[in-house]
C-alpha cells in the first residue's frame, strides 16, 4: 500500500465528520461482535478514543484480543480502520474529553469509578468516498466503463488503502 500525505489527509477529512463508529471485537466464543461507539476524540493519524464502562463485555474482549476494527458509514462515504485497542484508566484524559451527554451512562459524572477510555491505535485503513463531485465522477466513470465493457478506473480520492 502506498500511503501519501494526500491520502492520509483525505482519510482524516472524511473521518472527522463521523461522530459514531462501529467497533468490532472478538467475543470469548470466537464470534465477531459489533456495536456503535460515540467518538470521543479522533486524531489526525486516525487514532481515536472512546468512552466505556470498565464492566462492559467489550473490555474483556479487548483485553483478550486487542486487534479490532472500526467502521464508519454514511449514505455515500465509508471507511474501515484496523488496529489495536487498549483500555485506559486516566482521569486527566477523562477530564479533558468529558461530554455532559455521557452522564446518562455515568451518573456520577467524570469521577464515576466505572468510567474507562478505549484507545484505538490505527495500523491500516481504507476509504470509499462518493460524496459530492466524487460521486458524480464515479457515476460518469462507471457509466463509461459499462458502455465499453470494462471496469471503472480507481481514483485515490474516491478509494484508497493506507498504512497508518
Amino acid at each position: 500500500m502506498s500511503t501519501t500525505p494526500d491520502k492520509r489527509q483525505h482519510l482524516y477529512d472524511l473521518l472527522k465528520d463521523f461522530d459514531t463508529a462501529m467497533l468490532v471485537t472478538r467475543s470469548p466464543d470466537g464470534h465477531m461482535h459489533s456495536r456503535p461507539m460515540a467518538v470521543a476524540e479522533l486524531r489526525a493519524d486516525a487514532d481515536a478514543f472512546f468512552v466505556t464502562s470498565i464492566d462492559s463485555p467489550k473490555v474483556t474482549e479487548i483485553n483478550a484480543h486487542p486487534v479490532v476494527t472500526l467502521t464508519f458509514q454514511s449514505s455515500n462515504q465509508y471507511a474501515s480502520l484496523s488496529g489495536r485497542a487498549t483500555v485506559v484508566r486516566d482521569q486527566a484524559l477523562v477530564d479533558r474529553l468529558w461530554k455532559e451527554a455521557w452522564k446518562i451512562w455515568f451518573p456520577k459524572g467524570k469521577t464515576d469509578p466505572s468510567i474507562a477510555m478505549l484507545k484505538f491505535s490505527a495500523q491500516d485503513g481504507e476509504y470509499w468516498d462518493n460524496a459530492g463531485a466524487q460521486g458524480l465522477k464515479f457515476a460518469f466513470e462507471a457509466t463509461k466503463a459499462y458502455i465499453k465493457g470494462e471496469t471503472p478506473k480507481e481514483d485515490a480520492k474516491q478509494h484508497a488503502k493506507l498504512d497508518l
